[in-house]
């Protein structure tokens, strides 16, 4: 059975996606880019884009009933690999260990321009509603 997740903290779906499918205990977050998701428009500066990129899976991961200690995984897609070291800055500030696994990938271009673009997969286990309701 597949739950999808939609958080009004992230940019809503720009193309016939969901935000994020949970898949048992499992949540597979749809790839992000800087959107800022009150006005839908990119945020400018690489350092800026990546702020927005984890805020926005931030909020999945919050609507999905997790957070960044429950990815396992994350996918990056940059269009100019020397950034790579920033995003490791972001990470870092982001993330405790046990890191997620990750995949690093040099792209030509990503949607509206983006110089950055994350997805990630949660383990979370399926929220269970508090007594009395």
């Amino acid at each position: 059975m597949k739950t999808p997740i939609t958080a009004a903290g992230a940019p809503a779906a720009i193309g016939p996606y969901s935000q994020a499918i949970r898949a048992g205990d499992t949540v597979w977050l749809s790839g992000q880019i800087p959107l800022d998701p009150k006005t839908m428009q990119l945020v400018d500066g690489f350092e800026a884009q990546v702020d927005r990129v984890f805020d926005n899976l931030e909020a999945v991961c919050r609507e999905a009933g997790g957070g960044f200690d429950d990815v396992v995984r994350v996918t990056i897609y940059l269009t100019d690999l020397a950034n790579f070291a920033k995003v490791n800055e972001a990470m870092a500030a982001r993330f405790r260990e046990p890191h997620p696994a990750r995949v690093t990938v040099g792209v030509a271009a990503l949607p509206r321009g983006a110089q950055v673009e994350i997805d990630a997969v949660m383990h979370s286990p399926v929220p269970r509603e508090s007594p009395g309701g």
